[in-house]
């Protein structure tokens, strides 16, 4: 705003409108600085000092403050025990006995007997080993046909089976390798000088061609996944960019879809829903992307306030995690002088997050039903709140955008409580496509679209073995084995299929 000192108006009224309109810029102004101070060298983490009294009203307190007495506490505590190395594992054991002229008694001359023994477990790193097999197959043919001169017929043993026809890969070498870039986020320049460590000459763009070729394989397998993931009733989603170099547009973006749980371990008791991870990549972020994905889907989509999701046929279910983020900000940009109102929004949305903690363990259809008795009389009270509050405070500043968030999204926000398999935020997909953001700090970028779609296929088939607690090295070597031969069975390959063999 643009103020001519010299020509200010002399009408009180006046001056007093465009004093409220410079202190609201100043507040805004202000008010990013606290934050951007914040994101460059404050803690990223969300947590705020009221979470230890989560159903404690700040009015309820006492006004006085009692001098606390002092009390001597006793307290017994478990020591810290080191879990047992696999007992599968291979051993090796050494014996440390002394010398036979040592068995003998230092006071009588007698002879020691053993009375026990003590043992102790170190563990030994046995570098990786590469090592060629050797196909050989012996030709065999008639001498007597040959003297004869009539026509000989040689017999030989059918070409081995092999992954990639014409190539030294095996399926271990390609999981090695497929494993190390989208499990470890190793690219293929840094796993190109750990061959050359070997004497192995495995160039960078030998090793792309085999990961496309991987992709290729392993693309009936997503397929069939992305089939049991529009059969679930509750879907999870988020996207993040990507750059791909050869594309027509500067910023592309790789699309996440999640149903289940992070493991087998977080499941819902009794739920039946998959854990599955998919991604999706494309050159833009239009809500078509989803639309084509989804491909008809009427469930429940779980996602952030994106608009791109409307576009879609599914009921859409908001998160608290991005609306709690927002008072957070909010409670950042206040500064050292506090926000009394987001500290209030950020405590009582903790009373929401701590009822979902005591329903972890619990049936779907328990859920449903505390919700509705616990959750529910929070929710409504938090919407009083949040509708009295929009009317005190600026819309322009951060508490303003957070209060206006919930009540844009409020309707999508209390559709958690409608069903017990829903989650009261989207942290699955978050924390699903997080792997992808690692390994993306790590190669940068994709070079073509085809490599992208190589990797949205890859990333798939590994978070969605992690997530059902596979050994994913393994599951990779044995579907890649399977997945090129003809008629392979893809049900059976289904990670929680296979993890029943």
């Amino acid at each position: 705003m643009n103020i001519d000192i010299e020509n200010l108006p002399d009408d009180p009224a006046t001056l007093k409108k465009m004093l409220s309109q410079v202190m609201a810029r100043y507040q805004y102004l202000e008010e990013q600085f606290r934050i951007a101070q914040q994101k460059q060298f404050g803690k990223s983490t969300e947590g705020h000092p009221g979470q230890g009294e989560l159903f404690n009203e700040a009015e309820e307190l006492a006004a006085d403050v009692e001098t606390p007495e002092l009390e001597t506490i006793s307290y017994t505590r478990n020591k810290p025990k080191r879990k047992p190395l696999p007992e599968d594992l291979p051993r090796e054991v050494i014996v440390h006995d002394i010398l036979d002229e040592d068995k003998v008694c230092d006071c009588c001359a007698g002879t020691l007997h053993c009375i026990g023994e003590d043992k102790s477990e170190k563990l030994q790193f046995i570098p990786a080993q590469v090592k060629v097999i050797e196909h050989v197959r012996p030709k065999y043919a008639c001498r007597t046909c040959e003297k004869e001169g009539i026509s000989n017929t040689v017999k030989q043993a059918p070409v081995p089976h092999s992954v990639i026809p014409k190539g030294y890969a095996t399926p271990s070498l390609l999981s090695q390798i497929v494993t190390c870039k989208y499990q470890y986020g190793l690219p293929l320049y840094r796993q190109e000088a750990m061959f050359k460590q070997h004497g192995i000459e495995l160039s960078r763009k030998t090793m792309a061609d085999w990961i496309i070729r991987c992709a290729e394989l392993f693309k009936p397998l997503y397929d069939q996944l992305h089939q049991h993931l529009l059969q679930q009733p509750v879907i999870q989603a988020d996207e993040t960019t990507l750059k791909v170099v050869d594309s027509d547009k500067a910023t592309s973006y790789m699309w996440l879809y999640a149903t289940g749980a992070d493991s087998p371990q977080a499941t819902i008791t009794g739920s039946a829903i998959p854990n599955i991870v998919l991604y999706d990549y494309h050159n833009s972020r239009a809500g078509r992307c989803a639309v084509d994905f989804l491909d008809g889907y009427d469930g429940y989509l779980q996602v952030d306030g994106y608009q791109g999701y409307e576009q879609t046929q599914a009921t859409l279910v908001g998160c608290w995690a991005h609306a709690r983020r927002k008072f957070m900000e909010a409670k950042k940009g206040a500064g050292s002088k506090g926000s009394g109102k987001a500290d209030w929004a950020l405590n009582h949305i903790q009373k929401l997050y701590r009822v979902e903690t005591q329903l972890k363990e619990e049936t779907a259809a328990t859920r449903y039903a505390q919700r509705q008795e616990k959750s529910l009389p929070l929710l409504n009270q938090l919407k009083t709140w949040l509708t009295k509050s929009a009317q005190q405070v600026l819309p322009k500043t951060k508490l303003g955008e957070a209060i206006q968030y919930c009540l844009n999204q409020w309707h999508k926000l209390m559709r958690y409580t409608l069903d017990g398999h829903l989650a009261i935020d989207n942290n699955r997909a978050e924390r699903a496509i997080k792997p992808f953001v690692i390994g993306r700090k790590n190669w940068l970028f994709s070079q073509t679209s085809t490599g992208a779609n190589a990797s949205a296929i890859l990333y798939s088939i590994i978070e969605t073995a992690k997530a059902n607690d596979l050994n994913v090295f393994e599951y990779v070597t044995d579907c890649l084995e399977q997945l090129s031969r003809p008629e392979a069975d893809i049900e059976r390959l289904l990670p929680w299929q296979f993890a029943k063999q």
